[in-house]
């Protein structure tokens, strides 16, 4: 397997309780947290997905945004504040880095001047990474990523079911006249049949809008609409097991924007929306995927310029840490 443990030569992140078979992150009990290459939790770097169960990747893009920019700069901080991340759930008892193998694999290089030939060129990477039946969690980089990471995973899967948490819905038809943009993936994902629209649902829309219909198009193709005011003032542990009877045991995405949180817990980020989800309810909804058959994830729009303490960029990195501990196979401890 070819990898390189980018840590000043040292092999410390590389688990000996299973004799060096499965890498973890590097302990700050090994190096400081300034230390060492800031990579996803001080993983491991790897060229390639063989041998991995998961991995971490980027798409430093923010060519598709329409309000403020910087997403670009997302997945560079979010490496660095996972830093604190340490490998085990405590709250779940999850244990992903006793149970296969997970590296960052780095970024995705694209054309930076041309969003649909951006979106060619992801395509074609998620291809290559998939092609060994790993699980990638990506680090976006603005909404438009999604697309063509569906499109490469309706060649192996199928039409897949998808958990959206986000502000807004996605399903534009056009913006500024364009097909591709980061507020039209998932019209698109649909028109492709990259999802399957049955087993798709939306939770923490808000905003005000350009008409009250705006939420129609999705609706009428299936999806089910969570507002974030249907969240307020209660748990989401209930709403996530109808999640489970409405996903079943087949293929599911998971699509995280940033800003279906509250700027209050998350205001690094282009498109802000007063009103949205906690940082508990965040969690709720991503340890409530537990179970399902979790093929992929994302976590979006983090946008470190609007993001003075790095608060927005930790939160995004525990959240990528929550959907590595629900993949299937993971380990619970206790």
């Amino acid at each position: 397997m070819k990898r390189s443990l980018a840590f000043l030569g040292r092999s410390l992140s590389t688990s000996t309780r299973h004799g060096g078979k499965f890498n973890e992150p590097l302990s700050g009990n090994e190096m400081p947290r300034s230390g060492g290459i800031a990579s996803m939790m001080r993983l491991p770097i790897q060229n390639d997905t063989q041998g991995l169960g998961a991995c971490f990747v980027g798409i430093p893009m923010d060519i598709g945004t329409s309000n403020r920019s910087g997403t670009r700069l997302g997945p560079r901080q979010i490496r660095s504040e996972s830093a604190l991340i340490r490998k085990v759930n405590i709250a779940t008892g999850a244990s992903p880095f006793d149970s296969f193998q997970v590296a960052d694999v780095g970024d995705v290089n694209f054309n930076l001047y041309h969003l649909p030939k951006a979106c060619e060129d992801i395509r074609d990477h998620y291809r290559k990474l998939i092609s060994t039946g790993c699980v990638p969690l990506t680090m976006g980089g603005d909404h438009t990523i999604s697309y063509p990471i569906l499109q490469a995973l309706k060649e192996r899967y199928g039409p897949v079911g998808m958990v959206h948490v986000d502000a807004h819905s996605d399903t534009s038809d056009t913006m500024l006249g364009e097909k591709i943009a980061h507020g039209t993936p998932f019209r698109r994902a649909v028109e492709d049949g990259c999802l399957d629209p049955n087993r798709v649902i939306q939770i923490g829309l808000r905003g005000s809008n350009y008409s009250v219909e705006d939420y129609d198009w999705a609706k009428s193709q299936g999806f089910r609409i969570v507002t974030a005011q249907d969240c307020w003032h209660k748990s989401l542990a209930p709403l996530m097991k109808e999640v489970h009877e409405m996903m079943g045991d087949k293929p599911v995405y998971i699509s995280f924007d940033i800003d279906g949180l509250d700027p209050a817990f998350a205001p690094g980020t282009g498109t802000p929306e007063i009103g949205g989800l906690t940082s508990i309810q965040g969690l709720e909804i991503v340890r409530g995927c537990r179970g399902l058959n979790v093929i992929g994830g994302d976590l979006v729009e983090v946008s470190p310029p609007y993001d003075m303490n790095g608060t927005t960029a930790l939160t995004g990195a525990n959240l990528l840490f929550e959907m590595l501990c629900v993949l299937p196979g993971v380990k619970y401890l206790r």
